[in-house]
């Protein structure tokens, strides 16, 4: 690092005032040395601040780079993702009334004096934003905080096996992170030796074999960070597209045939990535939600964002008798912005069920903060929230600022919002209730979750008793993701004043392309069953897919050939697919022919796959050849992780997608 005014071009690295970091034992308390580190300000852009030389900075010390070149432990670190991924608001936290924080935080440092009051126009190093971390003061999004008080930042993906037995489902993100680890050759760890923790770069940048450009003699390495980055939002490729096409884009118009391919294949990963973030099981009258990832599910920007189950209730005539967290037409009529019919809304039909489970955060405004807003100049004529069904506004900044003193609203107004009201989020694995507290980062309630209090740690999973009808036999239970609601996007075409001349129109925008783009249709995560679904005889299904390659002893008439199940497969022998088909009453089926989607889950080429009929033992075989590279290490079949999933049994097949997944390593 070196100063910003380049006052130190002979000491780098040399911090001299104004230019010291915040070292300090005492986060909140900083000293202005760093004789003694704890942490530092992991704020915006601190990953950027690089001007000492040309030198382009990566994780590797044996780059064949054609340009400058200096290695950064930094960009490995589990610390690395802190520098964006806590949002804060500074203006909430150094003028409001507790300055945005939750319950038991830590007092913040804010130009406020001891009687609570902001100097509103002083001097900006008195700010909230330059005296403290930014997971202290106005709570907007705490990601990396999430992931800071888990277990996670401290757990080598080496040790995948010891993790509790629900994290370590087949197919989640964690079990395709350290199966993509193990390409490196380590047991888990970093290629060149170093410990590889469970990191938010170990899940979103999962390694992958390649070269780190395109220019002649650089290495390939069985190591090398994807630059994927891909979260769960598979709505917004759509609503580029869209926008693209009809000139709304405010910046970046006119995208390319390539461009629009990458989206479109953004996108897909995403509802990957949504898939592999849950896992549901059901015992009894029991539903457990398992969170996967190294942060709360849902983790991120809050706002129009929700989890929910969908659970539909059958008789024994297959007869629906009950659906919880129905989504679906709400019978609101909006005028369509691009011109034609009136379109009827969807959303969650009962926000408020007694059976509705929807995982979110909702922030809000307190009263006091609502005065000092108004007696700062704020309009009280802003609209705070709006009636779902009607579109009238319910309450005004005004009306709460002359409210009662323990009011709170609730609102959209993130720019605006002092307060987290609810959040039912699940937490990660191991999430220290005393770190998330210190972070901002808690459920709210706080006893949500176990309610493990002082010392304690919150369960990564969510447990609910099911309240089955009369008469129901089965339920079908899909956990669903949706990350932009109409609530919101009602919320942003009427709390636009239209007086911007570049944004003014963007609440019409944003709402034609949702209305246009699918409503931000949500996304199937996890699926379970309760209960026992009537079926035939002839229903036809796959219990179980195994993979491996077939090995060869002896010579001559004593040649034999044997099927070795394994899930790791070297690039160039034949992988050997093996899928059990069985009908409805569990008895082998003979004779079925399946049909199987196989996927790479890095670079997501897919290809169909179809079995010889199945044998007497009800195993239905397929093999896929792959290729070695050439003598110089170029062609073959790309290694890496792959999914396979069940697209059809021939017969009647009963359509659950049964899947799998192998490693091919060279």
């Amino acid at each position: 690092m070196t100063n910003t005014d380049n006052s130190d071009p002979v000491l780098q690295g040399a911090m001299t005032a104004p230019f010291i970091a915040n070292c300090s034992d005492k986060v909140l308390a900083p000293s202005g040395t760093c004789q003694s580190v704890e942490e530092g300000f992991y704020g915006s852009g601190i990953l950027s601040l690089w001007n000492a030389s040309s030198a382009k900075l990566g994780p590797y010390v044996d780059a064949d780079a054609r340009h400058q070149f200096m290695q950064s432990k930094f960009h490995r670190h589990v610390d690395f993702c802190g520098s964006c991924h806590d949002v804060s608001n500074p203006v909430v936290g150094d003028l409001a009334p507790g300055n945005g924080t939750q319950p038991g935080a830590p007092q913040v440092i804010s130009s406020q004096d001891s009687a609570g009051n902001p100097n509103v126009g002083g001097p900006v190093v008195d700010k909230a934003a330059f005296n403290n971390p930014p997971y202290a003061y106005g709570v907007v999004e705490r990601t990396f905080s999430e992931y800071k008080a888990s277990a996670f930042p401290t757990t080598k993906v080496a040790d995948f096996l010891s993790l509790p037995e629900n994290l370590r489902h087949q197919g989640g993100v964690i079990e395709l992170t350290y199966q993509a680890a193990l390409l490196a050759g380590t047991g888990g760890n970093y290629a060149d030796g170093d410990i590889r923790y469970f990191s938010c770069q170990s899940c979103h940048m999962r390694p992958v074999q390649g070269a780190g450009a395109n220019k002649r003699g650089v290495q390939v390495r069985n190591d090398l960070p994807q630059h994927d980055f891909t979260g769960g939002n598979s709505w917004i490729g759509e609503v580029i597209k869209y926008q693209d096409s009809h000139s709304q884009l405010r910046l970046g118009d006119g995208l390319t045939a390539a461009q629009l391919s990458a989206i479109d294949l953004a996108t897909e990963r995403a509802k990957q990535h949504l898939q592999q973030a849950a896992n549901l099981s059901v015992d009894g009258n029991l539903v457990t939600v398992v969170n996967l990832t190294g942060h709360k599910l849902i983790s991120g920007y809050p706002e129009g964002r929700r989890m929910w189950l969908n659970i539909k209730w059958y008789g024994d005539e297959e007869q629906l008798l009950r659906e919880d967290g129905a989504y679906g037409p709400i019978g609101v009529m909006v005028a369509n912005p691009a011109g034609g019919a009136a379109v009827e809304v969807e959303s969650i039909v009962d926000l408020t069920g007694a059976n509705t489970r929807i995982y979110s955060a909702h922030y809000g405004i307190t009263q006091a903060w609502a005065e000092r807003l108004v007696s700062l100049g704020v309009s009280g004529d802003i609209a705070l929230a709006y009636n779902r069904f009607s579109g009238e506004t319910v309450t005004t900044l005004a009306d709460l600022a002359t409210g009662s003193a323990d009011s709170i609203a609730e609102s959209f107004h993130f720019a605006l919002n002092n307060h987290v009201v609810a959040d039912n989020r699940i937490p990660p694995y191991g999430m220290s209730f005393d770190e998330a507290k210190r972070r901002n980062a808690l459920p709210v309630p706080a006893n949500q979750f176990g309610g493990p209090g002082v010392g304690g740690v919150y369960d990564h999973y969510d447990r609910l008793t099911l309240n089955p009808p009369a008469g129901a036999v089965y339920a079908t239970i899909d956990l669903l993701y949706q990350g932009t609601s109409w609530e919101y996007i009602q919320f942003l075409y009427l709390a636009n004043n239209r007086q911007s001349a570049f944004l003014g129109a963007e609440g019409d925008n944003m709402l034609e392309a949702w209305l246009n783009t699918g409503m931000a249709k949500p996304q199937l995560m996890a699926s379970a069953t309760w209960g026992s679904p009537p079926v035939t005889d002839d229903t036809l299904g796959v219990s179980s897919i195994s993979t491996g390659y077939l090995q060869q002893s002896g010579k001559g008439k004593s040649q034999t050939i044997t099927y070795i199940a394994s899930s790791t497969i070297t690039v160039g022998d034949e992988v050997v697919i093996r899928a059990l088909v069985q009908e409805a009453n569990g008895e082998l089926e003979e004779g079925a022919v399946v049909s199987m989607n196989v996927t790479n889950t890095a670079t997501l080429e897919s290809f169909t796959l179809v079995s010889s009929a199945s044998d007497s033992s009800g195993i239905a075989e397929i093999s896929w050849k792959t290729s070695a590279p050439n003598k110089k290490g170029n062609g073959g079949t790309t290694p890496g992780t792959y999914t396979i999933s069940v697209t059809d049994v021939s017969g009647s097949w009963d359509g659950v997608p049964t899947s799998s997944s192998f490693n091919l390593v060279n």
